[in-house]
């Protein structure tokens, strides 16, 4: 299952993608923000976001905020969450590959609709490699 989560700053980008997924049949569950009004933190929606990806070891998260730094860090305070800032098709499928990332975080005002989806579709469809990176993951 794929868990959304955004804070304001990231919404936009957020409903775009909850656009794609229903064009291609894939369901998502959105755990908020609901709107562009500022007052929703990061840290609430990140934490709601968690709680809904380890319900199940195949679930993974998308989450937004305006530069992504707000909901890695946030994100990341559970130790069982890989949470990984992606910016490229490049880096998205190293944090799967290497890091077993189960949560893409997105920098909702500086990443466009278009870019973001390929980031989703080759972090959705990276395997981890296990090997010596599963070693490393041991070690978190």
């Amino acid at each position: 299952m794929i868990i959304l989560a955004s804070d304001h700053a990231g919404y936009l980008l957020k409903e775009e993608l909850k656009k794609f997924f229903n064009k291609e049949n894939i369901i998502a569950i959105d755990v908020g923000c609901y709107s562009r009004e500022a007052g929703d933190d990061y840290p609430d929606f990140a934490k709601a976001g968690n709680a809904k990806v380890l319900e199940d070891s195949r679930n993974v998260g998308i989450y937004i905020c305006g530069t992504g730094n707000g909901m890695v860090i946030s994100a990341n305070r559970n130790p069982k969450i890989r949470a990984a800032l992606c910016t490229s098709t490049q880096v998205a499928a190293l944090a799967r590959g290497h890091n077993d990332a189960n949560v893409l975080i997105l920098p909702g005002r500086y990443m466009k609709p278009r870019k973001a989806i390929k980031i989703v579709k080759v972090f959705l469809t990276t395997d981890f490699e296990g090997g010596r990176h599963a070693r490393r993951i041991k070690k978190l």
